[in-house]
This record gives C-alpha cells, structure tokens and sequence, in this order.
C-alpha cells in the first residue's frame, strides 16, 4: 500500500497559534505543529491517528498557556476558516502520572465542549465561515488539571462521497485553573469516535439542500 498523502486544497485552515486575551500567543508555540502547516491539506481518514491532533512530532511544543475554567479561549486561523461546515472544540486531561511529553490523547480520552449547527434555508451557512479567531467558553465546572485542547473544522464542500469531508484539526496544551468539579463526558476515542458513513460527514449539503444537520461525534459537555 502506497503511503498516505493529504489532499492539498487552495487555502485554509491552518490553526497554528492560539488566541487568548486579545492576541495570538505565538505560532506553534503552545499548538502541536501540524502535519499541513507548510501545505494547509486535511485529514480525510477518520481512522486515521491523524484525525485526533494531525500533529507532526507529538508532544513537543515549547509552552503551556495557563487558563482559568469559566474563560474564553482559541485559535487564530491562518487564514481564516474558508470552506462550508461545522466547527468544534474538545478537551482530553492529561492523565495522571503522565506529563505532555508522554500524552498524545490515545484512548478514550477526548470529549467535545462545544459543536456548531449551522443555519438552514437556500443553503447551509455557518456563522465560522470566514472566521479568523474562533473561540470558546471553558466550562466553569471543568476539573483543574493539563489538557490538550484540540479545534476541528469539517470542510463538506465535496463531502458527497467517502472521504470526502475534510478535516482541519490542532491541539494546543493549555493548564487549567480555578476550576470545579464536574464529570466531563461521555469520553471518547480518537480515532473512534467518528465512522465514514456518519449522517454529518458523508452528505451532499448542495443539493438536494438539507433541511438538517447531525454533528459527528459526542453530545457537548457544557459542566
């Protein structure tokens, strides 16, 4: 079997830095590099290991931001989110006894803290389309603790067939603080989490238009 190549693409999705209190924190520096960032190709195998952080050499970013539960938090898109879909965040604690040098997210691990549906009518649209700093809530309730905190963008522009839908993915390692708690779940693997033939990945969003849309994956947990 020929080695697998990611499928180039005009432009996108590239989440190279994070972006917190107003200002990206540095490029690959608290985000694992990935994979694409000299070519800006997807994932496309969902059972892939590269569907869970696309990370080039895993676990060797220079920083950890520190992060307070209950804050706003993301990523700056290099250069801004282009193709149609939906965007998410999730979170995998560090388990312990292990540090980011050894934790690459494997198991069931990941849960999802927030998806994105997007507007129907003519046509889909979504409210990340052209986004350049898209972020989240952390939950209040989220326990204290190292985590890798990981943004996914689906492009179904051409998701009509297998291996259609292109995933944009990052992992950035952030320390959380001041949090609660709460139970994070349900927790899952990934790859596992998601299957080819999922309502949300294989589907044709130009015609016959949708009338709705099933996010892969987890239910949010919102603490």
């Amino acid at each position: 079997m020929l080695p697998r190549r990611p499928v180039l693409t005009e432009t996108i999705d590239t989440f190279d830095s994070l972006y917190a209190d107003g200002k990206a924190t540095g490029t690959w520096l608290d985000v694992r590099k990935t994979i694409n960032w000299q070519n800006n190709g997807p994932v496309t195998d969902v059972k892939s290991k590269d569907i869970r952080c696309y990370e080039l050499s895993p676990g060797k970013p220079s920083e950890t931001y520190n992060v307070t539960a209950g804050s706003t938090i993301g990523f700056n898109a290099n250069p801004n989110i282009y193709h149609p879909g939906p965007l998410s965040f999730w979170l995998a604690r560090v388990p312990d006894g292990q540090s980011f040098s050894s934790f690459d997210g494997d198991g069931n691990v990941w849960f999802k803290i927030w998806h994105e549906q997007p507007k129907f009518g003519q046509q889909l649209t979504w409210t990340s389309n052209g986004m350049k700093t898209p972020s989240v809530t952390l939950p209040k309730s989220l326990p204290n603790g190292q985590y890798l905190f990981r943004i996914e963008h689906i492009g179904l522009h051409v998701a009509q067939s297998v291996g259609g839908a292109q995933f944009y993915i990052s992992c950035a390692q952030i320390n959380v603080s001041g949090g609660g708690s709460g139970t994070p779940g349900p927790l899952v693997a990934l790859p596992g989490a998601y299957s080819a033939q999922d309502p949300g990945i294989l589907i044709n969003i130009n015609w016959p238009i949708p009338t709705s849309y099933k996010n892969p994956g987890p239910a949010p947990w919102t603490g």
